[in-house]
């Protein structure tokens, strides 16, 4: 497994993360456990405010928490300087909660609902990032009930497809559930009509073109796309954008292959694009906004397993269980993701057997890594899988009804409990039963 951010193997021969011996979290907390580098996390967040800082521009990094939305992320993000992308009254309501500021969180989303969008406005949030004409219209009528100014951006698609590991990743194409399309002129409309509203601000446009880029092509035609857009809106309308968010979708490497850039090359090439192709539209340059999730919290986490059992079937492969699987960890699942692992507890052994780790869900599919080299493993060892710090944690659930994890920051040898793993009583927390059911005999 790569080792990276504070990440080592220590004199024990145990993987060692912020100073914290893996053995003795597992003891103090159990697994399944997603461990945060929060030294790692800090460090991403400075490098994107350094990289905008020395470009010159104006410029909001925004965190993209549903990557990982907890509180304890929220304050650091706030403590980097950072801005807040939310996509739910969940996401909101955490940032909030957290004593985020609400002037720094943008609201995002393609079907905000009508108590969404109240909320975010009795919060005097900074900013919506409007998605299509009904939410335009439903967020006029709002603001105007409440006599409210409302600051909006209008997400446009640039017909520029990332080369995103996975389809479901590419989000810039003409053919997206997300947004504007500027080529057949919906985006232009839709400044057209945004521009009338009496209770809305205009403040430019947004952009996403897709998740886990490692080049930066891509964002640079983005770019020219949108200042093309811009040039033709300043023309003909007369009017300015102030702001152009160009979203988020850096890389991150998960196993050998994956070739991301550094964060201050994707900025310079962004920052760069924005310097040729929006020179001479308006009297000034407009403010950079971009919207990084992965790459902050990413390669930051490691989730921790214990070994169950294990299979063997001669000639074809074995299978070694861990006391997690789909349920912490569903990108495998969903989008055929690759991680890397060791055994945490004898990090130091030489590779003896390629196995495959299963996850201990009632589905065949629940499959965390294929054929990954490892010590001879056997019942109770730990089991480490990199860079599991964006949408596992999100994405987890209770299939089966099992619990999800708790999650821990740890840095200078301290670990801080973050989010309690769930109880039993968690689980059923919500259930109900009618009293009629309640008063039916049971039949054996």
């Amino acid at each position: 497994m790569f080792l990276h951010g504070t990440s080592r193997i220590n004199e024990a021969g145990h993987l060692e993360i912020g100073g914290c011996d893996v053995t003795e979290l597992k003891a103090e907390y159990g697994t399944p456990l997603y461990i945060m580098d929060e030294q790692l996390i800090r460090r991403r967040a400075r490098e994107y405010v350094d990289a905008f800082t020395a470009s010159g521009l104006g410029f909001q990094v925004a965190y993209a928490s549903k990557a990982f939305s907890v509180m304890a992320m929220c304050r650091i993000a706030d403590e980097e300087g950072l801005s807040l992308d939310v996509v739910s009254d969940g996401e909101l309501y955490t940032a909030l909660q957290a004593g985020f500021p609400a002037e720094r969180i943008h609201f995002h989303g393609n079907n905000k609902t009508p108590d969404e969008i109240e909320m975010a406005i009795s919060a005097g949030i900074g900013c919506f990032v409007v998605d299509n004409l009904v939410e335009l219209r439903l967020l006029q009528a709002i603001a105007a009930g409440k006599g409210a100014s409302v600051k909006i951006l209008l997400r446009v698609t640039p017909g520029v497809e990332a080369h995103a590991h996975h389809a479901y990743a590419s989000t810039g194409q003409t053919d997206s559930k997300f947004g504007f399309d500027i080529g057949n002129g919906s985006a232009f409309e839709a400044v057209r009509l945004a521009s009338d509203q009496a209770n809305l601000q205009l403040l430019g446009v947004h952009s996403h073109i897709g998740s886990q880029i490692f080049e930066t092509e891509g964002f640079q035609l983005a770019v020219e796309r949108i200042a093309e857009f811009t040039r033709k809106v300043k023309e003909e309308l007369n009017i300015d954008f102030p702001v152009v968010n160009l979203g988020g979708g850096f890389g991150i490497r998960y196993v050998d292959g994956d070739t991301p850039l550094a964060v201050s090359e994707y900025v310079a090439a962004i920052t760069d694009a924005v310097k040729t192709h929006f020179a001479g539209i308006s009297d000034k340059l407009p403010e950079i906004w971009v919207e990084p999730g992965r790459s902050i919290v990413g390669d930051a986490g490691t989730t921790l397993y214990t070994v169950g059992t294990s299979k063997e079937i001669p000639g074809v492969r074995k299978y070694v269980a861990v006391d997690g699987g789909m349920t912490d960890n569903p990108r495998p699942a969903l989008y055929e993701s690759k991680y890397e692992a060791m055994l945490a507890n004898r990090a130091k052994e030489a590779n003896e057997e390629a196995v495959s780790i299963a996850g201990k869900c009632c589905e065949s599919g629940d499959m965390l890594i294929w054929d990954v080299e490892l010590p001879k493993v056997e019942s109770g060892d730990l089991l480490a899988v990199a860079c599991t710090g964006a949408y596992n944690y999100s994405m987890a659930s209770n299939y089966n009804r099992i619990r999800r994890p708790a999650v821990v920051f740890v840095q200078n040898g301290h670990s801080d409990l973050v989010v309690r793993r769930e109880s039993h009583q968690d689980i059923i927390a919500n259930d109900v039963v009618p009293q009629r059911i309640a008063k039916q005999p049971v039949t054996k």
